[in-house]
Formats: C-alpha cells, sequence, structure tokens
C-alpha cells in the first residue's frame, strides 16, 4: 500500500517495507491457543529484529490501521528504539473495545467476523476472496479508482492463501484478547515519548467515530496530526498529503 509514498521518501531515508507477519510475503508461524504469537508485541519484536539485522538499533515508525497498531506496541514496548512515530486512521485497540456500541459492531464488523473461532471465517473467506477484498476496496475508501485492477489482483492473490487468511484471522483473535490485555496493562503506566504522528481519514469511520487526538492525547505525550482528505487507506487515496506529514514529523 505504500507504492506511492515510499519511492518519495526514499529519495532521503533508508526504507524497510515489512509485510507483518502473517501478511503478504511474510512467515505464517503456527499459532497458540492464546494467540500470542500474532499479538502485537510478537509482531513488534519482529521488526526490532529484522531492523537490527540490517543494523538499525533506532529508526522511525510509520504505519497504517494493522501496521499502525505494531507501530505503537513497538514504540510503548521499545522506546529505545523508535525516534519518530506515525499512526494512520486507528485509534489504540484497548480504546477501541472499550467504546464500542452498535454503530462500531457494525462499522467493523469484521472485527467479530475474523475472530470468531477457527474455521468458520477461514473457510468462508477461502469460498470467496474476492468478494471480501472488493467489497472493501468499494467502500471504505473515499475514491474507489485509488485502486487499479493490478493494486486488486495483488490483495486478492494474499487473501486465496490459505495460510496468509488463517494468519490475518489469528491476528484479529490477538487484538481481541492478548492485545487489549496489553493497552490495559499499559494505560495510564507508559506513555509514548517520541514525536508522534496521528493522521486519519476525514471521510472515514474514525473520524465520525472519535475523537483521534483526544483519546491519542493519553498516549503520547509529543502529539500532534489531524484529518486528511481521504477515507480509510490514506497512502493510496492521498499519497502527497500522506507524506507532506511523515516528512514534517522527520524533520522533528
Amino acid at each position: 500500500m505504500w507504492h506511492k509514498v515510499a519511492p518519495a521518501l526514499a529519495a532521503n531515508y533508508t526504507i524497510v517495507a515489512t509485510d507483518l507477519r502473517g501478511y503478504g510475503a511474510s512467515a505464517k508461524p503456527p499459532s497458540d491457543p492464546d494467540h500470542a504469537p500474532y499479538g502485537m508485541r510478537a509482531l513488534a519484536n519482529d521488526q526490532v529484529e529484522v531492523m537490527a539485522s540490517l543494523g538499525f538499533n533506532r529508526f522511525a515508525v510509520v504505519g497504517h490501521d494493522r501496521g499502525a497498531r505494531c507501530a505503537y506496541r513497538l514504540a510503548l514496548d521499545h522506546p529505545a528504539a523508535v525516534s519518530h512515530l506515525a499512526v494512520m486512521d486507528i485509534v489504540p485497540t484497548g480504546d477501541a473495545y472499550a467504546r464500542a456500541d452498535r454503530e462500531f459492531a457494525h462499522s467493523y464488523w469484521m472485527w467479530a467476523f475474523l475472530s470468531a473461532p477457527e474455521p468458520v471465517p477461514e473457510q468462508l473467506i477461502s469460498a470467496a476472496p474476492h468478494v471480501l477484498v472488493d467489497f472493501m476496496l468499494d467502500n471504505w475508501p473515499s475514491q474507489p479508482r485509488s485502486f487499479p485492477d493490478e493494486v486488486r489482483a495483488a490483495y486478492i492473490a494474499a487473501f486465496r492463501d490459505p495460510e496468509t487468511v488463517h494468519a490475518i484471522c489469528e491476528e484479529y483473535r490477538a487484538a481481541a484478547t492478548v492485545d487489549v490485555a496489553a493497552d490495559e496493562a499499559d494505560r495510564g503506566r507508559r506513555r509514548i515519548e517520541c514525536p508522534t504522528l496521528v493522521l486519519w481519514g476525514a471521510k472515514g469511520m474514525v473520524a465520525r467515530m472519535y475523537d483521534p487526538l483526544a483519546i491519542w492525547g493519553a498516549w503520547a505525550s509529543d502529539l500532534n496530526g489531524g484529518p486528511v482528505d481521504a477515507g480509510h487507506f490514506l497512502p493510496e487515496e492521498a499519497p502527497e498529503e500522506v507524506l507532506n506529514h511523515v516528512q514534517m514529523l522527520l524533520q522533528r
């Protein structure tokens, strides 16, 4: 999803664009009954290890949606490693569940669907992966034309892999359990101290359901940000605006 942003950043920075554990081309290790291998703590540890293996012990982290959940957990668990943090179109997982209501249930129905017990969501998705992907890409962005056929095909291809689908479901099961527990354990006890950027789509569900800066203000000491003229998929719908915000963050 960073194909419109990463090349421009790469002119001045070293860019490492990872697929999270279980997603895309990344490994899909076995899970456990408690789903912890797919919790954000484990995924954040992956990022630290990847960066260290490349010679980077301190780095900026930019994430969208599930990547943003990994990013803020990384900043909480490994503060010495994170110089700058950008999170896009989310509120913390614990806050999302704590504020869940009827609108959340209808808008974020996939949280309940994907976290349902195995193998129900896995088998339903595998029966028609294009239906799920096309629904998301047609209904969540403000401009569906942001996703040309070749991009859609790449997303659909990932959802045709049963191991990937299972890993994604495990990550959502972990979100509802170990990730919420980690957030609640840290609430009021640990804060993100590095410069932090929070962006969200002005035409999306985060804007409609939350006051993002107020929520993130309880977690981050050095915070700024605001809405972007987009739906959910900020880097693909509004790449120039996202790029400008990230560049300003990295200059702080």
